[in-house]
């Protein structure tokens, strides 16, 4: 029966057999490096940097202008929606301290 395969030399089996070897080792060494608690904690702690950046860069944008002057006028909203919060906080704190008293 003939094989299909051309015939090769032990120096070529060898180098074969050290490429796949070094691509095996490649392999082993990234899962590794996936499953390691350190690097799984390290990209964790990398991710909440990132999301926190760009949701303080996302308030920023709300709050300034491009050349960096305050947004009065979201500044005014934002300070009326805390005050009407706190007003409706010290209403309801009023109503439920009279029904218990």
């Amino acid at each position: 029966m003939a094989s299909s395969r051309p015939d090769r030399d032990a120096d070529q089996i060898q180098a074969d057999l050290g490429a796949t070897r070094d691509r095996l080792a490649a392999a082993v060494e990234a899962l590794i490096d996936q499953v390691h608690p350190q690097r799984v904690k390290q990209r964790q702690v990398e991710g909440a940097k990132r999301f926190l950046h760009t949701e303080i860069e996302k308030a920023k944008s709300l709050v300034f202008n491009a050349r960096g002057d305050l947004r009065t006028e979201r500044v005014g909203i934002v300070g009326g929606a805390v005050a009407g919060a706190v007003t409706l906080l010290v209403v309801l704190r009023g109503v439920v301290r009279r029904r218990r008293g």
